[in-house]
Order: structure tokens, then sequence, then C-alpha cells
């Protein structure tokens, strides 16, 4: 295993994570936030897998992860400036829940267009998603029914074993995280709170 001394994590870690997801695979990353279940976000089939290993009706969206505000413009209409603006410069986790999708799986938005988006602060994320080129769905490792994991121990091995790839970046990490911040923005450009 080579780790570079430059960011700390295995490049073949990385390489092997973005292959997976290109291929239409799912795997197990850590975010900013919580340890997570992805895919390509505009891979139907994909998504459908996530679903599928949570056990979540689709009718439930889930959130998306963009490496930057650049990115996340592609996949939602019209959104201030003013917006991304406070996406940038929030210092916890933000997730904004924008009204109309675009560029998306056709199965990944809410019923009524919306999509779920965060930029998220943690580097290998970040490259990760730069790598495969598209946002990457984001939804905490645990079964739809099932409280969301704190660490990387948390999560079930039956859970882990349904996946195509787990990252082993921060696996040791056992500080306790907690999910994002979530804030809704309506039509008018107002943001009402959904998640403190």
């Amino acid at each position: 295993m080579k780790v570079s001394t430059k960011t700390g994590w295995d490049s073949y870690d990385l390489n092997q994570a973005a292959k997976i997801l290109r291929q239409g695979g799912v795997i197990l990353y850590p975010t900013d936030t919580i340890w997570g279940i992805g895919c390509d976000a505009t891979l139907a089939a994909a998504v459908q897998k996530v679903y599928r290993i949570k056990e979540r009706p689709e009718f439930r969206s889930m959130l998306i992860l963009a490496a930057d505000s650049h990115m996340a413009e592609e996949y939602t209409f019209d959104t201030p400036d003013l917006i991304w603006q406070v996406m940038k410069k929030t210092l916890d986790p933000l997730t904004l829940i924008f009204p109309h999708a675009r560029n998306l799986a056709p199965n990944l938005p809410a019923p009524d267009g919306s999509i779920g988006i965060r930029i998220p602060q943690d580097p290998f994320c970040v490259e990760l998603i730069r790598q495969v080129g598209h946002p990457l769905v984001s939804s905490s490792a645990n079964l739809s029914s099932e409280p969301p994991p704190k660490s990387f121990r948390d999560i079930p091995q039956s859970f882990i074993e349904e996946v195509d790839y787990v990252v082993r970046w921060r696996q040791d990490d056992i500080r306790p995280c907690k999910p994002s911040t979530v804030v809704k923005l309506n039509e008018n450009g107002e943001m009402e709170m959904i998640r403190p």
C-alpha cells in the first residue's frame, strides 16, 4: 500500500473506488459527516442498488455530494449566486434541498423534483468526486429502519458485504460523527430549516 505523504490516503484506494463508481458499482465511503453508501448519481441502475441495499423506499430521495459549486450548478436550475456563497462559507456541513434537479438518474430526485446537495469538506471525498466526474449519491450506511453509524465500526458486516467496494480511508477514525444540517430552498429563494 502506498500512502501519499501529501494527502495521507492510499492512492490505490482512491483510484479503485473511482473505478468501481464509474463502472456503476456501489461503495461505502467516509464523508465530512457520517459513513455513507453511494454511487454515481447519474446512473439509474446504481441508484436502484443503493435503494435495495438500504431497503429504502424510492419516494425517499437521497442527497448528492458535489466537488464544488460549479459541479453542483450542473444538477439544479436557476440558483442564486448567494446560495452558493452560503454553501462555500458555512463552517458546519450543510445540505441544501433545491427545488428542481436535472441531469441526474431519474429515480434519484424526490417525487416533487427536488434534490439535496452538499459540498463536502473531506479532501478524499472531494477528490473521489472529481475523479468520477459526477456527483455521488450519499446516504447513511445503514438500513433505513436503523440509526446511522457513528463510525465505520458501527456498520454491520452484513451491510458491508452488499457493496462492491469499501474505502479504507478513515476506517480507524472513531470520532463520533453526525449528519449534516438540512435546509430547504423554496421556489422564492427563501430557506427553511429541515434538520438543525
